[in-house]
């Protein structure tokens, strides 16, 4: 077993990145002294920089972008608070919010956090079932959404939200238990001079995902998210100065850490993302300068440029490998991994040819990108950084608040998620299984104590949290996963093999879209794939196949040699053998997908299990 602490950093002199906060005096950070919890913080930035502009949000009545000072928040949340007070809700009562990320969600946050509610935040994109399991769980007495017709999905469902006594909508019918946000506020709220929460008081109760089973509710304390969103701060600093876009669900524990409060930390502007259809233009109007993004955002950035270049003349072709080359050798020598070469003499011509013009379609602004949540493939990570965007790549969970990890712009190993963060500890078991130990380190599970004795360990007065990952740590201190202990298929013949790796060599394919490994006990590997329609099409025009038979042998023989040429890296077991082509994307709706865009492997392997039995009759089956 090998650790890292703070007691042992002779062992790994490299754990910690350069402190970011220290390196610069100008910056307006609030730490944890000054702010003990979250609407504390809340209250402190407002004292600092009561008339800056705090969120810029679309205002679809005004069509145009409308700017929100602190000030005007603060006015807000005293509404807020005194209609809370007003409905009978009191310190430890659950309020849910299914609502887009927008100022009205902030302004719900704190009013709430104010009082000693506890925040429960739902997925807009969620299934009503999903929905109405988690206010049911966490017997939630308010919720908040954008319209009364999605209450009306919630409720028709088999699930008991007998729990919710009062339904806030923006638009739609009201009456019973639902009431208009317009007549449930006051006109003008009450100053509350000391909130009536501690830093150990529970916050919010984060449901996670449920790729394996019914989601399960992550308490979380103030110190727990306010204590990471410090630390992070410490690693990779957000200025005064800086500009976000958010568009990741303010449910999504990364957004509402890094986007939301390290954010108001660091009295950083947020612009809010009208909708991920309208990513890229938004991209272009704010112009931000950092973003917070989950890998499969870059990643279907990455396929385009590569599909594009593809239609493209070789001169074209050329100038973006040359430029992707130095731009590569560049960042090399910057990170102290390489010495000078000639050809950067070139670096700033290649990147006013490619590289600006690759960043322009992205806001021509960005300093780096946040990545989490999921695997960020070295090819894509290394293409962005190569063209003059750092991807930072980052781990945690949301039982860790989330972060445990992250690149720096001045050390970036795509390989890795990048070195601890500040007061967070780390120790590697027998089996390889990363346990982490800190203030960020949740609770528990809501109302489920088998599952929090199963995922946190007590050893004296310490407490660990078993991640379910596999991780390794190298001399240098960056942390690097090798793969989840339970994500592993055993084959007939006893090999054993990481599916998401598989995976995530597959899709560097821009051909296909999504990907899921099958062949669990069986002899060889399949695939089930959904494929990027549009290429797909250009591959069957080309070939004179029907887009109509995605049984075709031909097809599938063309599929798979594309999946063998991702795959020269992996043993000849590892091989996949088959595929069946999914006719339609798998989404939230489908039950196919978390909310956070993972896979389901149960659900899918239910789905199509006739189609898994079909790719192996008459094949042997391995019976344990």
């Amino acid at each position: 077993m090998s650790t890292v602490s703070p007691t042992n950093n002779e062992h790994f002199p490299a754990q910690y990145p350069r402190d970011a906060l220290a390196a610069d005096a100008s910056l307006d950070t609030i730490n944890t002294q000054e702010a003990c919890t979250l609407d504390e913080l809340f209250r402190e930035r407002v004292r600092r920089s009561n008339n800056k502009i705090a969120y810029t949000q679309y205002n679809d009545e005004l069509q145009r972008w409308q700017d929100y000072s602190w000030a005007h928040l603060a006015s807000q949340v005293e509404r807020w608070q005194v209609a809370f007070r007003a409905s009978g809700l009191e310190k430890g009562d659950r309020v849910a919010i299914c609502y887009r990320n927008s100022v009205e969600w902030v302004v719900f946050d704190q009013a709430a956090l104010r009082l000693g509610l506890v925040v429960v935040p739902l997925y807009t994109a969620d299934r009503a079932d999903n929905i109405a399991y988690v206010i049911g769980n966490s017997g939630s007495k308010l919720v908040l959404f954008a319209q009364s017709e999605l209450w009306q999905q919630v409720s028709a469902t088999d699930e008991d939200t007998a729990c919710v006594e009062l339904v806030l909508v923006f638009s739609g019918d009201t009456g019973g238990l639902v009431k208009s946000v317009d007549d449930w506020l006051p006109e003008h709220g009450q100053h509350f001079e000391r909130g009536v929460a501690g830093p150990d008081d529970l916050a919010s109760i984060v449901y996670t995902s449920g790729t394996t089973g019914r989601p399960k509710g992550v308490m979380l304390s103030h110190k727990n998210m306010l204590s990471n969103a410090y630390s992070g701060m410490r690693s990779v600093a957000l200025k005064p100065s800086d500009r976000l876009l958010s568009f990741l669900p303010l449910s999504h524990t990364l957004e509402r850490t890094v986007g939301y409060y390290a954010s108001m930390m660091s009295g950083a502007s947020v612009f809010y993302n009208r909708s991920i259809k309208q990513l890229s233009e938004d991209l272009m109007h704010t112009q931000p300068t950092v973003i917070i993004s989950v890998p499969r955002i870059f990643e279907r950035v990455h396929n385009q440029i590569h599909s594009g270049l593809a239609e493209q003349s070789a001169l074209k072709q050329w100038l973006f490998k040359t430029a992707s080359n130095i731009g590569w050798r560049r960042f090399q020598v910057q990170q102290g991994l390489q010495s000078w070469h000639p050809s950067l003499v070139f670096a700033g011509l290649f990147d006013a040819l490619v590289g600006k013009t690759v960043r322009a379609k992205l806001g021509g602004n960005l300093d780096y990108v946040i990545v989490g949540g999921a695997p960020l493939t070295q090819e894509v990570a290394k293409t962005f950084i190569a063209l003059g965007l750092p991807l930072l790549q980052g781990y945690g969970l949301t039982e860790s608040s989330p972060i445990v990890s992250v690149n720096t712009k001045a050390q970036n190993r795509p390989d890795s998620i990048g070195m601890l963060l500040r007061g967070v500890q780390v120790k590697i078991m027998d089996n390889d299984e990363l346990w982490v130990k800190g203030d960020n380190v949740m609770q528990g599970y809501w109302q489920n104590q088998d599952a929090t004795q199963k995922a946190i360990v007590v050893e004296g007065e310490e407490r660990w949290l078993r991640t379910g990952d596999r991780a390794a740590i190298g001399s240098d201190g960056f942390l690097r996963i090798i793969g989840r202990i339970k994500d592993i298929l055993v084959l007939a013949n006893g090999e054993k093999v990481p599916p998401p790796d598989i995976e995530a060599a597959i899709v560097r394919n821009p051909i296909f879209e999504q990907v899921m490994v099958v062949g669990e006990g069986k002899s060889f590997l399949s695939a089930l794939v959904v494929c990027n329609e549009k290429l797909l099409g250009q591959v069957c025009e080309h070939k004179g196949w029907s887009m109509n038979d995605l049984d075709a042998a031909p097809l599938k023989d063309y599929l798979i040699t594309c999946i063998s040429e991702q795959m020269d890296d992996f043993p000849g077991y590892a091989k996949i053998r088959k595929v069946h082509i999914c006719p339609e994307e798998w989404t939230v709706e489908s039950g196919l997908l978390t909310p956070t865009l993972k896979i389901k492997r149960p659900k899918i392997m239910q789905y199509f299990a006739d189609t898994v039995d079909a790719l192996y009759a008459g094949h042997g089956v391995h019976k344990s």
